[in-house]
């Protein structure tokens, strides 16, 4: 891959089928500061009833991104983001017992004839819809406990479940109302054709909640971050590992982070030669915490430019957000309250004021506490600032924000400019918020 000469530019629209790591062949290279563009299908509920599935999601085959070595991180500043399904569903999901071993998402098998990860189809509508091919047996490993489908409009940002009548329209042309990419290899979630809530609007604000750089050993997609890929730890099927093997492997790419949106800027660890930049699992809009488990999945176009950073180590992602997403309490202050930051400090002797940017780290683990520790470690650990300046800082003028349960969190704070710049993004920072 060094030997090929970079591109500029790059469009992927081919899939790994539900893995990441050094086994999947990389695009590219892509060259440093160069523009990629995707077009992405479902994640969760689509990949979740393709048995031949061994992750929760579809993501992009990843790209190689020329200079990006192991220890260095990499910038990805997304440009454009646009929903191109008409319609999904999804909700709160149950699990069919007797048809995976150990993960429903990873390791599905038909029960009837036994075959692992059946090749399937859709026979009809309906949760029994998923048929083996082998033996014609129904073979979902997931139902819905309670579930919607809802319509899109992207063009004004608006969105609205629909009732039963017409969740089976939709249900008989699913995979165009999805707009899956001629590549993809999942059904439809809306064959199912679930409405339990119609007539419910919603704001549209699509993000991606799989995004990043690929993990240093082979996974499921879904399962690349601490809440989910704790179901990896001594699992009964070929991707089973160990507690110490997952943290040292994964980059964190599955978090379901809302802000990870058009303008935001993403920051991720350079893991193995090249990073493997990928992307997936495009939401139509969710709040925080992704409380049913899943939320929209739709299919999606991307552009983003790529920016290596070297020497910065990292172990999970940075975000630099829009300045409607970040925290109140971490947004910069406009000229005229530094005037009166000044004018207060000179009454009371303090002259020095600090000049500062707000960072956002992420943070995963086995359940809130934990990912909240994990995130205070991990910035601190890249700002050389001691743990409990880290917690004084995201009190006063940061935040810790649920990203998912159980276990993703934000930890934003304002961070000095002079350890944004040892870091290698403080002029990311200056141009992102026009300091």
């Amino acid at each position: 891959m060094n030997n090929l000469p970079s591109v500029d530019r790059l469009t992927v629209t081919s899939y790994t089928n539900g893995l990441l790591g050094p086994s999947q062949k990389m695009l590219g290279p892509l060259a440093d500061g160069g523009t990629l563009i995707t077009g992405t299908p479902p994640g969760c509920w689509g990949p979740m009833i393709t048995p031949a599935f061994e992750g929760g999601h579809e993501v992009t085959q990843p790209v190689f991104i020329a200079g990006a070595e192991i220890g260095d991180a990499v910038a990805l500043k997304i440009k454009r983001m646009r929903v191109t399904s008409l319609a999904t569903s999804s909700g709160v999901m149950s699990f069919v017992e007797g048809r995976y071993h150990g993960d429903p998402f990873v390791a599905k098998f038909c029960s009837n004839c036994g075959q692992e990860h059946p090749a399937s189809h859709v026979e009809g509508i309906g949760e029994e819809a998923i048929r083996c091919d082998a033996c014609g047996a129904e073979v979902s490993a997931f139902r819905f406990s309670n579930g919607y489908v809802i319509v899109l409009d992207a063009e004004h940002q608006v969105s609205l479940t629909v009732n039963q009548a017409v969740a089976d329209r939709l249900a008989g042309k699913a995979s165009d109302m999805s707009a899956l990419p001629e590549l993809s290899a999942q059904h439809s979630i809306l064959s199912l054709a679930r409405a339990d809530i119609p007539g419910l609007a919603a704001h549209m604000r699509p993000f991606l909640g799989n995004i990043g750089t690929t993990p240093s050993r082979d996974l499921p997609d879904s399962h690349n971050c601490g809440d989910f890929g704790q179901y990896l730890v001594e699992a009964p099927h070929r991707y089973g590992m160990t507690h110490d093997e997952l943290h040292t492997a994964k980059t964190d790419g599955h978090m379901d982070t809302n802000s990870v949106r058009e303008g935001c800027i993403l920051i991720c660890p350079v893991k193995v030669p090249g990073a493997g930049v990928y992307m997936g699992d495009m939401h139509a809009q969710q709040g925080n915490g992704e409380i049913a488990g899943h939320a929209t999945d739709v299919s999606g176009e991307t552009e983003l430019t790529v920016q290596v950073i070297k020497g910065l180590s990292l172990d999970g992602p940075i975000l630099l957000q829009n300045l409607d997403d970040l925290p109140p309490m971490a947004r910069p202050m406009t000229a005229e309250q530094r005037l009166r930051v000044k004018a207060l400090g000179e009454r009371w002797g303090q002259v020095e004021i600090e000049e500062n940017a707000p960072i956002t780290f992420i943070g995963s683990g086995t359940n809130l506490n934990v990912a909240t520790d994990n995130g205070l470690e991990r910035a601190a650990a890249v700002t050389g600032l001691p743990i409990d300046e880290v917690r004084n800082r995201a009190t006063i003028n940061g935040s810790i924000e649920i990203s998912r349960l159980p276990g993703t969190v934000r930890v934003t704070i304002l961070c000095p400019m002079h350890i944004l710049d040892r870091m290698g993004v403080g002029q990311l920072a200056r141009e992102k918020y026009q300091l």
